[in-house]
């Protein structure tokens, strides 16, 4: 990938996330920027992470001398340490939504089970 198309995909991802966070209260929002920043910095390099991956496979052939060994690609090592680091600031993103309170209608049963003589 490069680095333009990384940049488009950046703020299209920060568009994206304003626009699932628009009932966020605007003081909290100017807060929550930096993250969105970040967070939209973490998907277009998880993409570019998972497009390396898929090009050269998982595992990676090292050599130390006159030792050679498959080890974790590099890519996939850093792909899934920034898809952890992705997922706990998409949830402190998705914390700053308003909590919709459903009240619960009494259908009347623990009305009748209360009401219970025993």
């Amino acid at each position: 990938m490069n680095k333009t198309k990384k940049e488009e995909d950046i703020k299209k991802e920060v568009g994206t996330l304003k626009k699932l966070l628009a009932d966020v209260d605007s003081n909290k929002l100017k807060i929550a920027n930096g993250l969105i920043q970040s967070a939209a910095f973490m998907k277009a390099t998880l993409a570019e992470l998972e497009e390396k991956v898929n090009e050269e496979g998982a595992l990676d052939l090292f050599e130390q001398g006159d030792y050679t060994y498959n080890r974790e690609h590099p890519a996939l090592k850093s792909f899934n340490t920034t898809i952890k680091n992705y997922s706990v600031v998409c949830k402190q993103l998705f914390d700053l939504l308003p909590k919709d309170i459903q009240k619960i209608e009494d259908d009347g049963f623990n009305s009748f089970v209360h009401s219970r003589d025993d």
